[in-house]
């Protein structure tokens, strides 16, 4: 296992929004700048929450018809995957694939039960291009990010988990950094994680130059030229 990070560095991190921390990482990792986030819209139910970052603990499920397992198979597997969540490092965040393809969402494997459970196991949050439930009755502040809300679980069931998955469109392995909020989730490079504050810090900046020049009397595109050249001195 990876050195986890320590609380300090994970809580800098959970200073800023989601859409900041993916405009850092455009600084400090260039190479990521069309990859390693959500590349379809997220529902968001709890919008009030603020951002979580933790590690990451990765599954796939499916719905659309029922499992193979018998029921005592059925909860070992289910059993091995709350020991996975429940794991060190921690916090964890799950990242849940839904697997039925054009069906995803078909069957809510989130909802009062779950969300309540996986917080006692010290989980923070979901991410799931699959289906969520019992919105009025979740586990308070317990972020949630995903690709529906829907009635029912149906035949939803665990396929595997600890393996890499594809949620939204983003590619996510077991213990990756991930930084999600209402706006969507990130994964973050751990090589990554020091230099972020930082890239936030001259980010800030260079937005302020623009942000006071536009709000000045008589602004026009003379003065956002002078605004951008300033702008990019800032370093």
């Amino acid at each position: 296992m990876t050195e986890p990070l320590s609380g300090e560095a994970l809580r800098a991190l959970a200073a800023f929004d989601t859409p900041t921390i993916c405009n850092a990482l455009e600084l400090v990792t260039p190479e990521r700048r069309a990859f390693g986030f959500n590349r379809r819209p997220l529902v968001a139910p709890f919008p009030a929450l603020k951002p979580i970052v933790g590690y990451a603990r990765t599954i796939m499920v499916r719905s659309r018809e029922p499992h193979p397992r018998d029921k005592a198979a059925a909860r070992q597997k289910r059993l091995g995957w709350y020991e996975y969540v429940a794991a060190a490092p921690q916090p964890s965040i799950v990242l849940m694939q839904d697997v039925d393809g054009p069906d995803a969402g078909f069957g809510a494997f989130w909802g009062e039960v779950q969300s309540n459970v996986h917080k006692a196991l010290g989980c923070i949050g979901v991410v799931t291009d699959g289906a969520i439930r019992d919105i009025d009755v979740w586990a308070d502040g317990f972020m949630a990010l995903a690709g529906s809300i829907m009635p029912s679980h149906a035949h939803v069931d665990i396929v595997d988990f600890g393996n890499t998955v594809s949620v939204a469109g983003m590619i996510v392995a077991s213990d990756d950094i991930v930084h999600a909020d209402r706006h969507g989730a990130v994964v973050v490079p751990r090589a990554a994680v020091a230099a972020l504050p930082a890239a936030v810090a001259t980010l800030v900046k260079r937005e302020k130059v623009l942000l006071d020049a536009c709000k000045r009397p008589g602004f026009g595109v003379e003065d956002l030229r002078q605004a951008f050249a300033r702008a990019d001195d800032i370093h």
